[in-house]
């Protein structure tokens, strides 16, 4: 049948989406084309973001390039004959190429290629000339099931078995094919255990591709296929594979989880869950799959259709992705009937997606931004209708309608994004205010009051939520220009900052039990829940699409700092913070349910301490719920509760021990789905690329003073392992561990991210100063919460947080407690990055340790041998240790050398040092002229060796501790008067000991070889001899006589 051109299509039964018709008429051979077309022909449509689109139907193909305005022009169309073939063709298997971009591009400049599924390639070098082709017939292996257009006026073919060649006409027109190249580079050649290392996994034999996606703007080539996402970069004459990533391990666990996590019998059921994938697209928040997941044993069984998105981080994808599961879930009727099912994803914002078959479109949520319009079918089931095709054209998704031939599918103006019934309570409670537009916001010469643009700017915010967007810009700018002055931002972050606080505080006064409690004041946000845990779901909504409309108006990257808890912090991590405190708002709501009677104890305590009065038409948890910024008030109540539950139940009752795995339930719970929201919707919240520095970030989960986070989580740790622990039984206390580590990696992720804060502002001076106490604050506190339970023995659990706190201390006691030389190995390889052997090895010298510390396995030998650089007194033990003797000679030498205070230690350094160079493998001639050094030296020392023991007693000298003396040093005590029993030995020595004498030593020789003689001289007595006796006769038995002798024999 002929299209019939309408304005809007199935607009009874879309509410959120207009269709409309896209560009003008179609030409006149398209709508020959369909209304010739036999019912059994496969009419297939490809619309390109280029403006181009082309239809398959049997074996024509008619390329157009689509007119963007209502009333046609000259619009280029050409008809093309495809090769025959014995399967039906699709649009999948053409594709358009040109050197300049093809919105640019003259028609006699762009090439077209068709491939039939078995391989028949015909390609037309020129558009301009459709009788002028050449044929190839092209080896895949399989059928072919995708042509897309790459770099440089080339191809890229793929078979359904993942064979990838790379196509492109030679000089005579002729198409010529070749392998694309996979796992390029260092990685060529090498097994698939070892290449999946690096990123590049080999495809498993039954790999099916699903799709092929070329993004022109960073040159890179994406495939997906059953088990796995590639990327190359493609150059004009080359490619290489950057990276393969296994689909099924990282996401199939993930998309289970996200369907059917929340069932009892989840860990049974995920086991048979199936996934498979049918498309990918990128968009401006990342890589978008489009999967789909079934279990057989569902009844029924229905096919859930979910949005992967992906961040790729240039060599590799980041284990940071979202899940979204569409609402969009028909019965299960066969894997291949899912794959009918294609996505179409405008680049921008890139948050609504639409998956689209023959018979409907379905819009629906990325996941990615903080919500839009609610998932939409629309159909397109009338008689002799159907979608043939689509793509994204002018930003917008486009589809090609049997009847209604282009058509887009746009939001309509009228649809909000907020919650049903926040629309008109909005919309009421700015009725007071004067009716809002760029003409009537005062100007900037008239100054507006606080409180005024607080009201302004959420007015503003509702025409954001009705699709306003250009309404809302114009009063933003008005109220906050972007060339402000620093007063004018510090009012931005207040009034962003009270009205996320209105939004996630705010009073339901559409519920009627609050009517009477709303105060008149109220900011006007009312939400019409009855019950509290859809209440806070509908606050959260309502943060994310004020989230949403500060990023579109360009108030996000303005937002600079407020002061909270007595400290600056960034304003969007203050918003975030709201956010959390919800999400751990509905955490608390869930425990309430489950524990009512403890919750509300510790809900009625809170209340009565902040003087919170309860309605009679309401409950403690209505009036505590409410004000969702005050949520973290519950934890100090919940231990007040605890520790009176515990003083009045007996130990060995049930209660006893019950309520304090309860509350560790309750905090860590909170604590956690906070810390969560906080990891995964981190992007949301962070700093434009050139922000100005940010103050210290201290989350609330971290917060100190007397019922902060931290001072809570520090008093469950005594009461758990004074109180409980010593009492309770080994399941018991297998429990409470578990629950106490969670605690404290909560508690130690605090200070993680404080640090991490200070860090990233670059830190200098003060901030230096303040990081350095910080951290030195947080190993203090990590070693105090850690060390109770390595007392215990828990080792498994105090394991656990040192490994992942890098407290080496801990994990060295930890394995010398338990002797487990294994793990410290495995630590040593673990935290090579953080010098865990050096930290080892110091930790055994202070400890005395040295036995330990020269005993490492041959694998830490080179480290050990790096350390002990530092500690030469030890490391000839090691050289000894692995046989290096020559090292160990030559810090032995050098040791010995610079030895100056003992004279024991430099003669044992000495002999050691001879020892190991007669061990050594030096040559011969080197080995004898070191030996002969130490020898002389030690000849040296034997002067000091052989003083008389009565003259050291005499000086009070220890041998064994004396100093190491001189030369000048040992003639005087060799010839002093103490020396009583000296003799010609003596007085020989210090006569040879002149030898020894530098010349620096500023001493002259001959006057003290005079002076050894004078002293000689006057040893004996020379007045006894008398006249008559024969001189030398006389003399003979004199000392000095004797040393003459001495001299005379051995000079």
């Amino acid at each position: 049948s002929t299209p019939t051109r309408v304005q809007s299509h199935a607009a009874a039964e879309s509410i959120n989406y207009d269709v409309q018709t896209f560009g003008s008429s179609l030409p006149v051979k398209v709508m020959e084309a369909l209304t010739m077309a036999d019912a059994d022909d496969q009419i297939s449509v490809k619309v390109n973001e280029s403006g181009w689109a082309w239809m398959v139907c049997g074996e024509r193909l008619i390329i157009w390039k689509i007119c963007q305005t209502a009333v046609a022009k000259m619009s280029v169309c050409k008809e093309l004959q495809l090769p025959s073939s014995d399967y039906n063709y699709t649009a999948d298997l053409v594709a358009m190429a040109s050197a300049a971009p093809l919105e640019t591009a003259a028609v006699q400049s762009i090439s077209v290629l068709a491939v039939a599924a078995e391989g028949t390639a015909r390609l037309w070098p020129s558009l301009a000339q459709e009788g002028n082709y050449t044929e190839t017939d092209v080896d895949l292996g399989d059928l072919c099931n995708s042509v897309v257009a790459v770099r440089g006026g080339s191809f890229v073919l793929s078979s359904e078995k993942t064979r990838l060649l790379r196509a492109s006409a030679d000089s005579s027109g002729k198409l010529q094919y070749r392998a694309l190249q996979q796992g390029q580079g260092v990685l060529s050649g090498i097994g698939r255990r070892v290449s999946s290392l690096f990123g590049i996994l080999s495809p498993p034999a039954n790999d099916t591709l699903h799709s092929v996606l070329w993004v022109g703007g960073a040159s890179c080539l994406y495939t997906l296929t059953s088990s796995s996402l590639c990327k190359w970069e493609v150059d004009d004459s080359w490619e290489h594979q950057i990276l393969s990533w296994d689909v099924q391990r990282a996401l199939t666990e993930s998309i289970a989880d996200a369907i059917w996590g929340s069932e009892s019998n989840y860990e049974e059921m995920k086991e048979g869950a199936n996934v498979t994938y049918l498309d990918m697209k990128l968009s401006q928040a990342g890589l978008v799959v489009l999967a789909a997941a079934w279990h057989p044993s569902d009844t029924p069984c229905l096919a859930y259709f979910c949005l992967v998105t992906l961040q790729d981080n240039g060599a590799a994808i980041s284990d940071q992705f979202t899940v979204e599961v569409t609402k969009y879930n028909p019965p299960f009727q066969s894997e291949e009937a899912l794959q009918a099912t294609r996505l179409v994803l405008p680049r921008s914002p890139g948050s609504t997606a639409f998956l689209y078959n023959e018979e409907l479109v379905f819009a629906c949520w990325t996941g990615t931004s903080w919500g839009g319009l609610p998932d939409e079918k629309i159909s397109f089931n009338s008689p002799g209708d159907g979608v043939r095709g689509g793509g994204c054209c002018a930003n917008l998704p486009v589809f090609f309608s049997q009847n209604s031939g282009l058509v887009a599918v746009v939001a309509r103006e009228s649809a909000s994004i907020l919650p049903e019934t926040m629309e008109d309570s909005l919309c009421s409670s700015l009725a007071a205010a004067p009716e809002v537009s760029a003409m009537e916001t005062p100007t900037r010469a008239e100054p507006v009051a606080h409180e005024d643009k607080t009201k302004l700017l959420k007015a503003a915010f509702l025409q954001f939520c009705r699709n306003d967007l250009v309404g809302a810009q114009t009063v933003t700018d008005e109220l906050f220009p972007a060339d402000g002055d620093g007063e004018e931002g510090a009012e931005l972050d207040s009034v962003v900052t009270r009205i996320n606080l209105d939004l996630v505080d705010d009073y339901p006064a559409s519920d009627p039990r609050w009517a009477e409690s709303v105060p008149d004041e109220s900011a006007g946000f009312p939400l019409t829940s009855l019950i509290i845990l859809h209440q806070l779901e509908d606050k959260m909504k309502a943060h994310g699409c004020f989230m949403d409309f500060l990023l579109q108006v360009g108030l996000l990257d303005r937002l600079g700092q407020v002061t909270v808890r007595s400290s600056a912090m960034a304003t969007r991590l203050l918003l975030c913070e709201h956010a959390e405190k919800l999400q751990a708002a509905m955490v608390l709501k869930n425990h309430h349910t489950k524990h009512a009677e403890l919750v509300n104890r510790a809900i009625s305590i809170a209340l009565q301490r902040n003087n919170a009065a309860v309605p009679p038409s309401l409950t403690a948890a209505d009036v505590f719920f409410r004000e969702v910024s005050q949520i973290s008030s519950v934890f100090d109540c919940l231990l007040e509760e605890e520790e009176r539950s515990l003083k009045e139940n007996p130990v060995d009752s049930v209660q006893w021990a019950e309520v304090v795995l309860t509350v560790n339930s309750i905090i860590k719970d909170i604590l956690q789905a906070a810390g969560q929201y906080r990891e995964t919707k981190a992007f949301m919240y962070r700093a434009s690329e050139n922000a100005a520095a940010e103050p210290e970030y201290i989350p609330w989960t971290a917060s100190g003073g007397v019922s902060g986070v931290r001072t809570v989580i520090s008093r469950q740790h005594e009461v758990i392992l004074r109180s409980v622990y010593p009492h309770a039984d080994s399941e018991l206390r297998g429990a409470l561990c578990e629950q106490l580590v969670a605690l404290l990696d909560i508690y130690l992720g605090g200070y993680v991210a404080q640090l991490t804060s200070l860090q990233q502002q670059r830190p200098s001076g003060a901030q230096q100063e303040r990081y350095n106490s910080l951290e030195m604050e947080y190993s203090q506190r990590r070693s105090e919460l850690l060390a109770p339970l390595l007392d215990l023995g828990q080792y498994q659990w105090v394991a656990a947080l040192a490994e992942k706190y890098c407290d080496f201390d801990i994990l060295v006691q930890m394995c010398e407690q338990t002797d487990n030389q294994n793990r410290l190995q495995h630590y040593m390889t673990k935290f090579t990055d953080q010098n865990f052997a050096d930290f080892l090895f110091r930790w055994y010298m202070e400890k005395g340790k040295r036995g330990k510390l020269l005993s490492q396995p041959a694998a830490q030998h080179q480290q050990l041998a790096s350390f002990l650089q530092s500690h030469q007194h030890l490391s000839w033990l090691h050289h000894i240790h692995i046989h290096d003797y020559r090292s160990a000679h030559r810090t032995l030498y050098n040791q010995a050398n610079m030895e100056t205070r003992y004279f024991v230690k430099k003669k044992t350094l000495l002999a050691l040092s001879k020892l190991t160079l007669l061990a050594s493998d030096l040559p011969e001639d080197e080995l004898n002229k070191q030996v002969d050094d130490i020898v002389e030296q030690e000849r040296f020392l034997l002067h000091q060796e052989t003083l008389p023991r009565q003259l050291l007693e005499e000086k009070q000298q220890n041998p064994d501790t004396m100093p190491l003396l001189s030369a000048h040093n040992l003639i005087q005590l060799y010839v002093c008067d103490d020396n009583r029993r000296a003799n010609e030995y003596d007085f020989k020595k210090a006569l040879d000991l002149l030898e020894y004498i530098d010349g620096e030593d500023a001493v002259d020789t001959d006057s003290l070889k005079c002076e050894i003689f004078g002293k000689a001289l006057r040893r004996d007595d020379w007045s006894s001899a008398d006249g008559t006796d024969d001189p030398l006769e006389a003399a003979k038995d004199s000392i000095f006589v004797k040393i003459l002798l001495k001299l005379i024999q051995e000079g």
